[in-house]
């Protein structure tokens, strides 16, 4: 079983922080890497967790230093897919060989991208976690909290090895961890409730509970979710419609109070990682030559949006 004494959260946002901060609470060596804003308040101050079962300082190192990366056993990469290459390409000449990279990345093509990049081993999970920052050191838990992790090829035994080695990890942590017998299509599963819900809520700024109770966007949903599936089945993941229903459908009873990461980014006026979610369903539709003018609206209506600040 593989040993993660040194783990560093690569890019932490609020997800990062959460899963960060879990380990550290855990007494797990851990570093934040974030901006130097966060990292400046966290190092002084700890990083606070506003969860549901507990609410109180975590005591955490928190840098912007990627050097620090010289010693890591385990990097949880929490980047923005939009950061994705730049930061691995940072990273590439320091992280050491032996050190396992664990993308907990919304998309499904940050694992491609990274490890086209690095030779370590890169391995996707699928988080399910409702969060968000409230300010430069606080993190509030909405909801969840679990991780399925796996491996996009044939797993040997060293992967196995490091795979159980994670799961251990963050089950010691009270982080619920599982290693998926099918990853690309629990990663897929994911993607759904991502082109279903992110574009959605950042366009209103609305919760998933509440964009539920409306009829018509339940039906752009629906019309998001078929599309969906009909570009999943293309690349040889399918889900069937009453499962993509039920999905759909736990996010919003299970993170009800949740607003997406697309609505938070556009309330702080930043990039969103639409292109890697609706807009990624759009570039496959146009590669295999199927329509998918639900995806598109919602992909057009936040490129829109990011417009007014941003120089695109």
């Amino acid at each position: 079983m593989s040993n993660f004494n040194k783990i560093y959260v690569l890019g932490a946002g609020a997800v990062g922080c959460f899963f960060g901060g879990m380990l550290s609470r855990a007494n797990k060596d851990v570093t934040l890497i974030a901006r130097p804003d966060r990292a400046e308040s966290i190092a002084r101050d700890g990083l606070f967790m506003d969860c549901q079962t507990f609410q109180e300082i975590v005591p955490i190192k928190a840098t912007n230093d990627l050097t620090v990366l010289r010693d890591a056993d385990l990097v949880l990469l929490t980047a923005k897919s939009t950061d994705t290459e730049k930061i691995m390409r940072e990273i590439a000449a320091i992280v050491p060989n032996h050190a396992v990279i664990l993308s907990l990345q919304n998309g499904v093509s940050n694992v491609d991208i990274a490890s086209s990049i690095v030779s370590n081993p890169v391995y996707p999970a699928v988080v399910y976690v409702a969060c968000g920052m409230m300010n430069q050191r606080v993190v509030k838990h909405h909801g969840r909290g679990e991780l399925f992790i796996g491996g996009i090829k044939a797993l040997n035994p060293t992967d196995n090895a490091h795979l159980n080695g994670i799961c251990t990890l963050f089950e010691s942590s009270s982080v619920p961890c599982t290693v998926a017998k099918d990853i690309k299509r629990d990663m897929w599963l994911k993607f759904l409730v991502n082109c279903a819900y992110n574009g959605l809520s950042g366009i209103g700024q609305i919760c998933y509970g509440e964009m539920v109770r409306i009829p018509e966007i339940t039906r752009l949903i629906d019309g998001i979710t078929k599309e969906f599936l009909a570009i999943a089945a293309n690349t040889g993941v399918c889900i069937d419609s009453h499962e993509a229903t039920a999905v759909n459908e736990a996010i919003a009873r299970t993170m009800s109070t949740q607003k997406s990461s697309t609505a938070q980014d556009l309330e702080r006026r930043k990039k969103t990682e639409i292109d890697y979610l609706n807009g990624y369903i759009v570039k496959l539709g146009k590669e295999y030559r199927m329509p998918t003018p639900y995806n598109e609206s919602v992909y057009a209506a936040v490129k829109m949006l990011e417009s007014s600040f941003i120089n695109l």
